[in-house]
């Protein structure tokens, strides 16, 4: 009779026959062109279970939340913290205001999001898609309604095999119209980042609301509801490209859900703190399919439906202590220390190596230059066009004259004044249409605030000062307020020589 602990890591002898290569190539088609089967995943409880609850609430709450958050900008400037402002063309993050021209800091975000999902997926396999993607996240919650209303797995089975009548009518509808408030719920918080919150709310409730609005409000709602209560696991399995590709970034010690094949083969039934005879710790129960989201049996190693929510861990730990037998026959784990511990041998956690060190160095530079950019990013922006019919003019005078338009971008909650003056050409003159000056070398250029100023610029410059069809020509534009100067570099057009 074997105890426990009676069962050898070095036992190799109990594994079953390694696959041959064609045998595994004929299991995945078979598996791939057979038709899906309803996933019908128990309620479990555990340390990770409630972790997945943590994390839940956690991530709604801020989705929901956060469209209420005010921030003082000062007058005439939005008041929500969480802002994408389509109309006034801006992004609001707090105290950052992104302008459409500063498009680059969303595709740092982007990069910086990437390079971090990249980094937690070397350390500990696919903690995203287990804990916190959206998909799985609202999954979570219409599967928790539907524990609620329909009750847990074998009702839930049982209801659904069962015939049509006005208990399991009444089930049914109650948890569709549930699911479609959530989903309704989803699609009205997040128009709301696009919107005043209040505001949006009060016209959504008063049908004042525009038929974007409504029109948007409806496609969340329904893709909500079709991916979280309908599509499920199909997402993860079928449409989302993450689980095919993250497999490069896995190596023998990244930390994943993984089954002692060492310790639990062969599996078999057994009593409280005995083992079938000859086998090992895995009694058998299926208890850790029934919990899967997805229907997956660790069992049979790592698969690409294997989402790493753990909740396999929890439902074998517990069917462990029932058993009086060792925890952990599922755990969080990598290959390398799987290895280790059937050789008998110290398993180690190795989070600091080559590949980690490298996404976590270009994770932290792409942030370093996020946050000096944004720290040291000019308030002030210039854009000069050259006029091109005609590209000059010949005065009385012999003098010759370039036509500009001079736009300045004021990113600053304040009115800003400006003097413009032109260097490069000796004898120029300035004059801006609508703008009196008595010094023809120097004209004042206002701004209002957090607005774009554009102004009709011309240059006059003789003749003889040009050195061809086309002269360097900078304009120096002075803050008056502050003293600070912004160059921008022009060229003047000429007849040439």
């Amino acid at each position: 009779m074997m105890t426990p602990d009676s069962v050898s890591p070095g036992n190799l002898e109990s594994r079953p026959p390694r696959r041959t290569a064609r045998a595994a190539v004929a299991e995945r088609f078979a598996t791939a062109v057979a038709p899906a089967v309803q996933v019908y995943s128990r309620r479990i409880s555990g340390t990770f279970r409630r972790l997945k609850w943590q994390v839940v609430w956690l991530l709604l709450g801020l989705y929901y939340v956060g469209p209420w958050l005010r921030w003082n900008r000062g007058p005439g400037v939005p008041d929500q913290a969480l802002l994408i402002d389509m109309p006034g063309r801006r992004a609001y993050f707090f105290g950052i205001d992104i302008w459409p021209q500063e498009v680059y800091y969303l595709a740092g975000l982007m990069i910086i999001g990437a390079i971090g999902l990249f980094l937690v997926t070397a350390l500990a396999g696919r903690v995203w898609c287990g804990f916190t993607c959206p998909q799985t996240v609202w999954t979570d919650i219409y599967m928790w309604v539907e524990r609620v209303i329909e009750g847990d797995r074998n009702a839930r089975m049982k209801l659904d095999k069962g015939p049509l009548t006005l208990n399991k009518a009444m089930k049914k509808v109650a948890k569709h119209a549930a699911w479609l408030f959530i989903a309704a719920a989803t699609g009205g918080a997040w128009i709301m980042y696009f919107a005043d919150a209040p505001t949006v709310v009060r016209d959504i409730f008063t049908g004042q609301a525009s038929f974007t609005v409504y029109g948007f409000i409806g496609l969340f709602t329904t893709t909500t509801y079709v991916l979280a209560g309908w599509a499920r696991e199909a997402v993860c399995i079928y449409m989302c490209p993450w689980p095919r590709f993250q497999g490069a970034m896995f190596d023998e010690h990244s930390l994943i859900v993984t089954y002692e094949n060492w310790r639990g083969e062969p599996r078999g039934k057994a009593k409280r703190g005995r083992p079938v005879e000859g086998g090992g710790h895995c009694v058998d129960c299926t208890m850790c399919v029934q919990v899967c989201p997805t229907g997956v049996d660790i069992r049979k190693g790592q698969q690409m439906a294997c989402i790493g929510c753990a909740l396999c861990i929890d439902a074998c730990n517990g069917i462990m202590d029932k058993m009086g037998l060792p925890r952990n026959l599922i755990a969080y784990d990598s290959n390398a220390n799987q290895v280790a511990r059937a050789k008998d041998k110290r398993a180690t956690l190795r989070l600091v190596r080559p590949r980690t060190i490298i996404y976590a160095g270009v994770l932290l530079l792409v942030a370093a230059i996020m946050t000096y950019s944004l720290a040291t990013r000019t308030r002030l922006e210039i854009n000069v066009l050259h006029d091109r019919a005609p590209l000059f003019v010949r005065l009385s005078g012999g003098d010759i004259r370039n036509g500009y338009t001079y736009k300045v971008l004021n990113m600053a909650r304040e009115p800003r004044a400006y003097t413009l003056t032109a260097r490069g050409i000796e004898g120029t003159a300035l004059s801006v249409i609508g703008q009196a000056s008595d010094d023809p070398n120097v004209v004042t250029l206002p701004v209002k605030p957090d607005s774009v100023g554009s102004f009709r610029l011309f240059v006059r410059a003789p003749r003889a000062s040009l050195e061809g069809k086309t002269t360097e020509l900078n304009f120096v534009l002075t803050d008056k307020a502050t003293g600070r100067t912004y160059e921008h570099a022009a060229l003047f057009a000429g007849p040439g020589r």
